[in-house]
């Protein structure tokens, strides 16, 4: 499939001037996949480990050997963790063999054109001192530095998850992490570390959330629907630069 679209006819890009745009394809299906799996696996991840670590009292109405509610919660909580390990492993591959958007030089601001990107946006988003910020094609080079330390965040959830899962398995993945417990200081330290890890990932689903809605709207180039099919749109005015 070719990377780029046909340019498409002048249309009116702020309303008021004629713009041409082109079609660019980013982001290519495995990423979509992973993207899409991740999502759901993270959500089901926090949702059943906030009721793991603060059960719900409501469900103690029934006697114990009429429900299997608790016994369900951390069976999907333990499956998710298995697709979300198996997942990231493959977007780590595809980091390696994808296209110029999914390798992992795109996640180091290693240039000094990244580097300035960086704090173009943090002018732009957060503190808003400047009007417009640089508009990349695939991510901007903040974002793609944060998703790092995010996939750093998905490894220390991860190791302390099978940790704890350790105890109670024989199986050969959880099995490997059996001295991370005694390393952490016992399984209280381990449980503390990864409930406040499961905060991290709720607020980074809000603010990612948020922000793929914010650019969607600014730069009008189809952030939402690209995770879907693929495309993004950029101008033409700005690609020959």
């Amino acid at each position: 499939m070719s990377a780029t679209g046909i340019v498409g006819k002048p249309t009116l890009g702020n309303g008021n001037h004629p713009a041409e745009y082109r079609r660019v394809y980013v982001w290519e299906l495995p990423v979509r996949a992973y993207h899409w799996i991740n999502a759901i696996a993270l959500v089901l991840l926090c949702i059943t480990g906030y009721l793991i670590g603060a059960p719900l009292r409501v469900f103690y109405s029934a006697e114990s050997y009429q429900q299997y509610w608790f016994g369900w919660v951390r069976f999907i909580h333990f499956a998710c963790a298995y697709v979300y390990v198996f997942n990231f492993l493959a977007r780590l591959y595809w980091g390696f063999v994808g296209n110029k958007y999914a390798r992992w030089n795109s996640f180091f601001p290693l240039k000094k054109a990244q580097r300035q990107e960086i704090v173009d946006v943090i002018k732009a988003d957060v503190f808003e001192t400047k009007l417009h910020g640089p508009i990349s094609t695939g991510h901007n080079a903040l974002a793609g530095f944060i998703y790092f330390f995010t996939f750093l965040a998905f490894v220390a959830q991860s190791i302390t998850g099978f940790a704890l899962y350790s105890s109670m398995s024989n199986s050969f993945i959880p099995r490997m992490f059996t001295w991370i417990v005694p390393l952490m200081g016992g399984e209280m330290s381990v449980r503390y570390w990864h409930h406040l890890f499961l905060w991290f990932f709720v607020v980074f689903i809000v603010v990612h959330v948020y922000l793929a809605f914010y650019h969607d709207y600014i730069e009008g180039r189809g952030t939402i629907s690209s995770i879907v099919g693929g495309w993004k749109f950029d101008r033409v005015e700005e690609t020959k630069k």
